[in-house]
């Protein structure tokens, strides 16, 4: 989880193969409407993730077993949802700064996202650090290293409801 530019999609894709778990891709589920709003340079509301989060919930509580979503899940009530719907749920928390963050989306030719939206996403992100089941991770470190650092945590904070999920 964490602000566009982080590093969602490679952590999340290396942690599902990694764990063999399917991975959730979080940005294949907004709405067209969504998506227009973002390559507009519109931030999303609460009202507009709403549907977003209903799906993501779904999806994950359809995996019982385990499933990696990469998802911004920027504030605690979206966590909390998320939570609700996959008991046991834990987050990896890729933390950068906004300029890294800037950089990393500006670089992105292929991506619906606007570089505009950056700053929104940093002032609407509740940070999750001090939350059970949250592990914060330096975004900027090399991927490898965030995946061994993923999986080492996952193994040592294993639960009943998610034997390894991340």
């Amino acid at each position: 989880m964490g602000v566009a530019g982080c590093g969602k999609s490679s952590l999340g894709a290396a942690l599902a193969e990694r764990l063999g778990f399917e991975l959730i891709e979080g940005d294949d589920h907004h709405s067209p409407g969504n998506r227009d709003k973002m390559r507009q340079g519109t931030p999303l509301t609460d009202a507009d993730r709403d549907g977003w989060l209903t799906t993501l919930a779904g999806l994950l509580a359809q995996h019982p077993g385990g499933a990696v979503l990469t998802c911004s899940a920027l504030r605690r009530t979206y966590r909390e949802r998320l939570r609700a719907a996959a008991p046991g749920l834990r987050f990896v928390f890729l933390d950068l700064t906004p300029a890294l963050a800037q950089q990393r989306v500006s670089a992105r030719s292929s991506h619906f996202f606007s570089s505009s939206l950056v700053d929104s996403q940093f002032a609407t992100l509740e940070s999750p650090v001090g939350e059970p089941g949250v592990l914060r991770v330096d975004a900027a470190a090399p991927l490898t290293q965030l995946v061994d650092e993923a999986v080492a945590w996952c193994h040592a904070t294993a639960t009943p409801h998610n034997p390894e999920a991340a």
